[in-house]
């Protein structure tokens, strides 16, 4: 019991950074970003990476060794919705890692570089469909608690 308990608290609380992660770079990615500003970015996206792998290990270990077992989660179509929301989220954010990193590259390369406004809105787009899809996750998960197989 103290497993499962565990287990959930620490699921939880790394979902809370995954989505603080995300926040942070919504709020660094704008109009004029550069400079610091892009070495900063790229620390909290490899921070996101890293959570988000955090979250899929503890959610794994979860379904393993938690109180409800495999059985519990793999007949319930309220745990797959959430796995898909997650699955979709992980896909939208490669476009934007890969171009925090270009951006980074290309500052270390030329001190001046600054994000074009059009490269900015593009990340955001992907980035704004990430946090929609993000917020579909909790509301899964209310439902897999209530509406279970």
């Amino acid at each position: 019991m103290m497993t499962d308990f565990l287990l959930a608290s620490l699921h939880h609380v790394l979902i809370f950074m995954l989505m603080a992660a995300l926040a942070a770079e919504l709020v660094l990615v704008r109009p004029g970003l550069a400079g610091v500003a892009l070495g900063r970015l790229a620390r909290i996206d490899g921070a996101y990476g890293a959570l988000s792998l955090a979250v899929l290990v503890v959610g794994v270990c979860r379904v393993i060794w938690g109180a409800k077992g495999w059985e519990a989660y793999s007949g319930n179509v309220w745990f797959w919705h959430k796995m898909a929301a997650f699955l979709i989220v992980g896909l939208l954010s490669i476009a934007p890692t890969i171009r925090f990193t270009r951006w980074r590259r290309q500052a270390a390369a030329n001190p001046s570089f600054a994000v074009s406004d059009a490269e900015v809105r593009t990340a955001r787009r992907f980035m704004h469909a990430e946090a929609a899809i993000f917020l579909l996750i909790p509301v899964f998960a209310a439902a897999m608690a209530r509406y279970g197989a």
